[in-house]
C-alpha cells in the first residue's frame, strides 16, 4: 500500500514538472507536455522494466551461459518467497547491479559484466540477495518509474535548450525571459533528481537489511558493497544518469564536487556499518 501511494505521488509530481515546463514554453508546448505526461504515465507503469533494460543495453542470460548465477537467483528467490526473476547482463565494465519490474511476477535482476568478473561467489550471492530484496519489498516499480520520468524531464530540458539556442518564441508572441528560461533549464532536472533522491536512499538501507536476512550473510554483502564502491570510483560508468538510483552502488561515485551533493545513494560507510552490526554475536 505504501509503495502504491509513493507511485501515485511520484507520477503526480513529475507529471506536474513536465506540464509546468511545457506551460512556460507556451500553449503549443503545453499541449505536447500534457500528451507526453499521459504517455509517460501509462508507458512507465506497464513498460518501465523494458525501457530501463533498453537504456542499460541489457540482454537476457540463459542457464546454459551462467548456470551458477541462475542457481543463486533461484535459491534466493525461493528464500524470499517470490517467483524466480528473469536474469539479464549488461555490457558495462563497471561492477554494478540493479533490479526492475512492476511487481515480483515481472521481476528482473540485471548484473554488469564487470561485477561477474570482480566478486567471488559469496559476495555475488550477497548482491543478488540485495536485488531480490528490492523485488520482494515491491519498491522496484517506484524506482523504475522514477528513472523513466527523470529521463523524460531531461529530454524536455534538452528540447528547451535547443529552442532557446535557435530563438524559438513562445506561441503567445512574447519572448520568454532568458534568465527565467535558464533557471527553468537548471531547476527542472534538479527537481526531478531530488524526487529520485528522496525515494532512493531509504530503499537502499531496507534492501541491504532484507538482502542480508535472505542470504543469511550480512558480511558478504558488506564486503561486496565495499569492493563495488571502490570499483565504481575507479571505472567510469557508461550508463544513463536517469537510471543511477537503481544500481546497488552509485555508478557516478567517482565524480567529485557538486554532482555528489545529489547522490541517490546513502553513504557507503553507513551501509557497511549497518550490515556489520547484523553479524551474529559470538
Amino acid at each position: 500500500m505504501v509503495n502504491q501511494i509513493k507511485t501515485i505521488l511520484l507520477l503526480g509530481v513529475i507529471s506536474a514538472l513536465l506540464i509546468g515546463v511545457g506551460g512556460w514554453m507556451g500553449q503549443g508546448w503545453l499541449l505536447g507536455s500534457v500528451v507526453l505526461a499521459v504517455v509517460m504515465n501509462v508507458g512507465s507503469y506497464w513498460f518501465s522494466d523494458r525501457i530501463v533494460l533498453a537504456m542499460a543495453r541489457a540482454r537476457p542470460i540463459d542457464e546454459m551461459e551462467a548456470p551458477q548465477l541462475h542457481a543463486m537467483v533461484d535459491e534466493l528467490a525461493r528464500r524470499a518467497g517470490i517467483p524466480k526473476p528473469r536474469l539479464y547482463v549488461t555490457p558495462e565494465r563497471q561492477p554494478n547491479a540493479f533490479a526492475t519490474g512492476r511487481n515480483p511476477e515481472h521481476g528482473v535482476v540485471a548484473v554488469t559484466e564487470g561485477i561477474v568478473d570482480l566478486l567471488d561467489a559469496r559476495e555475488l550471492r550477497g548482491v543478488i540477495a540485495h536485488e531480490i530484496a528490492h523485488i520482494a519489498n515491491r519498491d522496484i516499480l517506484v524506482s523504475s518509474i522514477a528513472a523513466v520520468m527523470v529521463g523524460a524531464i531531461s529530454a524536455l530540458a534538452n528540447m528547451m535548450q535547443y529552442a532557446l539556442m535557435f530563438g524559438t518564441r513562445r506561441d503567445d508572441d512574447e519572448d520568454g525571459s532568458p534568465l527565467a528560461a535558464l533557471a527553468l533549464l537548471i531547476v527542472a532536472p534538479i527537481a526531478a533528481t531530488l524526487v529520485q533522491f528522496a525515494i532512493s536512499r531509504q530503499r537502499e538501507y531496507l534492501a541491504d537489511e532484507t538482502g542480508a536476512r535472505i542470504s543469511g550473510d550480512p558480511v558478504a554483502l558488506a564486503n561486496a558493497l565495499s569492493r563495488l564502491h571502490r570499483g565504481a570510483s575507479a571505472i567510469p560508468a557508461d550508463v544513463s544518469p536517469a537510471t543511477a538510483s537503481m544500481y546497488i552502488v552509485n555508478p557516478f561515485s567517482g565524480l567529485r564536487g557538486v554532482v555528489n551533493l545529489f547522490s541517490t545513494h546513502p553513504p557507503m560507510e553507513e551501509r557497511v556499518a549497518r550490515l556489520l552490526a547484523m553479524r551474529p554475536a559470538r
